[in-house]
């Protein structure tokens, strides 16, 4: 049997905080089953078990997603590194416990750089690569609040709706280039997403402390007991990738689960008691 003919040629990876939780645990996955990663981070020295451990497949950047020379540079050194790029995967973020009202314009900015407009100028600026190799997957980490709204999170919903409205429709401006896009919708998972990367608005107001407060209090308390395998889910993420037919959207978590089915039950719902009334609104021949 000829192996270099039976051989599978690895995929590259650019993955964005890459640091902890599930940028870290899908960088190791990846590069343990043979494939190549442009591993990114606000502070590259937390990388270095990586490269140390993958010195031929891995390769360590500093990437501010709020930067875009930051993004320009992680692009071009890709390309120099390994010649090309078949994943983007947008995970850096944090999330952001306050209610709409308690935060301030400048935490509202600076939250939907880091969450919103970091991965859309990811995608933008690796777009170009992918549509000249004919092929890319891009692959953009939602949430269950990607889909449901949550009391106390309406920023960070805020940011994930609308990603997750930007990737259906570039799903299909780009199918015809052979790229395809992913969102993945995680519940509660085994991260620092409720410890390190949760932030907490500057102003608090009292009224809404049976909101906020006690959102904050949930995720302290869920702290370390989240039901969810962030190296599961990594390969998870890898089995949508290798699909010839990749979901859209795809919920991770039996919480997630039974959340998004609710929203669903819940909007169909809708949809039938007001049926009368959204179908009244067309114009009729009296009317016309």
């Amino acid at each position: 049997m000829n192996s270099d003919k039976n051989r599978v040629t690895p995929k590259v990876w650019l993955i964005t905080g890459c640091s902890t939780g599930f940028g870290r645990a899908l960088a190791e996955v990846v590069l343990k089953k043979g494939d190549e990663v442009l591993a990114t981070a606000r502070e590259p020295e937390r990388l270095r078990a990586l490269t140390e451990h993958y010195p031929e497949t891995a390769k360590a950047v500093r990437l501010d997603v709020t930067s875009s020379q930051d993004i320009q540079t992680a692009v071009d050194t890709a390309i120099a590194t390994f010649g090309r790029i078949d994943v983007l995967v947008n995970n850096a973020g944090h999330g952001l416990i306050a209610a709409l009202e308690e935060v301030s314009d400048g935490e509202i900015h600076q939250f939907f750089e880091t969450n919103f407009f970091g991965a859309l100028r990811l995608m933008r600026t690796v777009l170009p690569v992918m549509r000249q190799q004919g092929s890319g997957h891009i692959v953009n980490i939602s949430s269950t609040a990607g889909l449901v709204g949550f009391a106390g999170s309406s920023l960070y919903c805020g940011a994930k709706f609308a990603l997750e409205g930007t990737s259906e429709a570039l799903a299909k401006e780009v199918k015809s280039f052979g790229v395809k896009v992913t969102l993945i919708e995680p519940g509660a998972f085994r991260t620092d997403f409720n410890g390190r990367s949760l932030a907490v608005a500057e102003q608090s107001i009292d009224a809404y402390a049976p909101v906020s407060g006690a959102s904050l209090q949930w995720f302290k308390e869920m702290d370390g007991q989240q039901p969810g395998d962030p190296r599961a889910a990594a390969q998870a993420i890898i089995q949508a990738v290798e699909s010839p037919h990749p979901p859209m959207r795809l919920a991770l978590g039996t919480d997630a689960m039974s959340l998004i089915q609710e929203k669903l039950e819940w909007v169909k719902t809708d949809l039938d008691v007001w049926q009368q009334v959204t179908v009244s609104t067309d114009y009729t021949d009296s009317n016309n």
